[in-house]
């Protein structure tokens, strides 16, 4: 009897511990449960926020040369909120070769188009010209020397922003 009692004494022993053990399982898998709900909203929420930065648009190539059918490289952008933005045109170093519009106000949703003309420095006016479809785009005077043949980007610096935006993709100034 004693071996059965014994036995019988395992049994409510072992049966007592996940018992206990129990409402912390419990415990632990709800927060877990939730945790998953929580990350999932929380990335729907992100997935569905407009970027900043968004249509960015560049020519793949142009030749500022009488003989180029480009002449300017065409960039085109829409912000989702107004902000103050500088326009930078950097070479594959990361240096900038020419900065096209500083501190300019750009309307929220609005595509902000320009054209470069190809030469380096900073830009001191702009001129507005208009395409025959109406829209309007802003040609910045860099009145310095040509720059030279290569890969560029564009550098787009926002006056609420921590951190310049680089433009997806380069495009090629070809030379002369």
């Amino acid at each position: 009897m004693s071996a059965a009692a014994g036995a019988g004494g395992d049994a409510e022993e072992g049966s007592a511990h996940p018992r206990r053990v129990e409402p912390l399982a419990r415990t632990v898998f709800a927060a877990l449960v939730l945790a998953c709900f929580l990350a999932f909203f929380l990335t729907q929420r992100l997935k569905h926020a407009p970027t900043v930065v968004q249509q960015f648009f560049l020519s793949t190539n142009f030749a500022p040369t009488p003989t180029g059918r480009h002449k300017e490289e065409r960039i085109s952008f829409k912000l989702s909120h107004a902000e103050r933005a500088t326009v930078a045109i950097i070479d594959s170093r990361g240096n900038v070769v020419a900065t096209l519009l500083r501190a300019y106000p750009v309307v929220r949703y609005k595509r902000l188009s320009l054209r470069w003309n190809g030469r380096r420095g900073e830009a001191r006016s702009f001129r507005t010209a208009t395409e025959p479809s109406g829209h309007r785009y802003l040609i910045p005077r860099n009145t310095g020397r040509r720059a030279p043949a290569g890969e560029y980007r564009v550098r787009l610096t926002l006056s609420g922003q921590s951190n310049p935006y680089l433009s997806p993709k380069s495009f090629t100034l070809v030379g002369r």
